[in-house]
C-alpha cells in the first residue's frame, strides 16, 4: 500500500516510460512528415479536444471502479483483523474457569490462537501466489503442517482444524451449546472473508475495456500531435509528452489498483495486517517475544 510520503519519481516514470517513448516517436514521425510534405492535411484542434474529454471521463470511471476493488479488499482484511481477535477473545472468555486451569485446555487454546495467526499469513501468501505454508512452522503443529501440504485450499483446511478443536471443547464440556455456535459463527465469517478475497483475486477486470482505453489514449495523442504541428512546430513533441504523462499515469494507477493481491507496492497491506493480528493475539495470551509491527519501506507497506 502506497503511503502518504514522497513517492520517488523513478517509480512513477518506470510505469509509463515505454508509453512516453512511443508518443515521442509518433510525434517525431508526424513532424518529419510535415517537413517533407507541404500539402500535409491540417488537423482541426476540436477533434483532439473532443477525444480528450471523452477519454478523461472513461479514465475517471475506470479509476473509480479500480479503487472500489482495492477498497473492498481493504475492508475485507479489516474484517479479518476484527474476527481474528474476536475469535480468541470468545474462546478465552467462554471456556469456564475450571476448564481453563487444565493443561490440555490451555494447550488447545494456544494451539487455536497460533493457528489463527498462521491462517492470516497463509491466506495472504496464497492470494499473492506465494508458498502458502512458508514460515508456518512457528504457528502450526508439525503434524498439521504435514497434512496441510497435501491440501489444495490450505487456508480452508486450517479453518476446518479450528472447527475440529471447537467440537472437542464442546465435547469436553469446556463450552456450552450457545458458545459453540457463537464461536462457529466467527469462524464462518472468517471463511466468508476468505471467499471474498479469493473472488477479487480470481475475477479478472474486463481486459477489453482497458485495451480500448489504452488505444483511444494513443489515438487522442496522435491527433493532438497532428493538430499542434500547425501552431507550435517542433514544440509539439515536448507538449505531447507533457499532455500524455497524466493520462498514462492515471491509466497505470487504475490498472495497478484493480488487482490488490499481486505482491506490488500498490497492494492491500495484508502482511502488515497479519503481523498486527499476530501481535494482538500473542499479547492476549501473555506470550513472550511479541514481534514489532512491520516498518514501512521508503514509500509503501506490504
Amino acid at each position: 500500500m502506497l503511503l502518504d510520503k514522497k513517492i520517488p519519481f523513478k517509480y512513477l516514470f518506470v510505469q509509463i516510460k515505454y508509453d512516453l517513448l512511443r508518443i515521442l516517436v509518433i510525434s517525431a514521425i508526424f513532424f518529419t512528415i510535415k517537413i517533407f510534405i507541404n500539402d500535409y492535411p491540417p488537423m482541426p484542434i476540436v477533434l483532439p479536444a473532443i477525444l480528450g474529454t471523452s477519454i478523461s471521463l472513461l479514465l475517471a470511471f475506470k479509476l473509480n471502479q479500480s479503487y472500489d476493488r482495492w477498497w473492498e479488499a481493504r475492508k475485507i482484511w479489516g474484517g479479518i483483523s476484527n474476527d481474528s481477535r474476536s475469535l480468541i477473545l470468545e474462546i478465552k472468555g467462554f471456556i469456564s474457569g475450571k476448564a481453563l486451569e487444565e493443561n490440555e485446555t490451555q494447550l488447545l487454546l494456544r494451539q487455536m490462537a497460533f493457528r489463527q495467526i498462521g491462517w492470516c499469513y497463509c491466506l495472504g501468501q496464497a492470494l499473492r501466489g506465494q508458498n502458502p505454508v512458508e514460515n508456518l512452522g512457528e504457528f502450526v503443529a508439525q503434524k498439521e503442517l504435514d497434512e496441510l501440504k497435501e491440501q489444495y485450499n490450505k487456508p480452508l483446511y486450517l479453518l476446518m482444524l479450528h472447527t475440529n478443536d471447537l467440537k472437542k471443547l464442546h465435547r469436553d464440556n469446556s463450552i456450552n451449546d450457545y458458545q459453540q455456535i457463537k464461536i462457529q459463527d466467527t469462524i464462518t465469517r472468517l471463511c466468508d472473508s476468505m471467499g471474498k478475497s479469493e473472488r477479487i483475486n480470481s475475477t479478472v477486470f474486463p481486459a477489453t475495456y482497458g485495451k480500448f482505453i489504452h488505444f483511444f489514449i494513443y489515438l487522442f495523442l496522435g491527433t493532438l500531435s497532428m493538430a499542434l504541428i500547425e501552431t507550435t512546430g517542433i514544440w509539439e513533441m515536448p507538449i505531447s509528452i507533457i499532455v500524455a504523462t497524466p493520462f498514462f499515469l492515471l491509466e497505470k494507477s487504475a490498472k495497478l489498483m484493480q488487482d490488490p493481491f499481486r505482491n506490488r507496492p500498490t497492494d492491500t497491506a495484508i502482511t502488515t495486517i497479519a503481523r498486527n493480528i499476530e501481535i494482538n493475539i500473542k499479547q492476549l495470551l501473555h506470550e513472550k517475544g511479541v514481534p514489532q509491527p512491520i516498518q514501512p519501506g521508503s514509500f509503501y507497506v506490504m
